[in-house]
């Protein structure tokens, strides 16, 4: 499925971590388009380091 600015922009807020690498690689391997991998790339980064902060604090101990 070709996604268009508009529907990528709707849809990615409610994809999981795992959903939004899928699409990365598949724009990667397909249409290589610059706008789309970037705002891809930018959800992707923002929920895995949601997830990685999350494991770290779990680890930290409190004063």
């Amino acid at each position: 499925m070709k996604n268009t600015w508009r529907s990528l922009n709707d849809r990615l807020p409610t994809l999981t971590e795992e959903e939004v690498l899928g699409m990365l690689n598949n724009e990667r391997q397909t249409l290589k388009r610059v706008s789309v991998l970037e705002r891809m790339h930018q959800r992707y980064n923002t929920l895995r380091v949601a997830r990685e902060r999350l494991k770290l604090l779990k680890e930290a101990k409190l004063p």
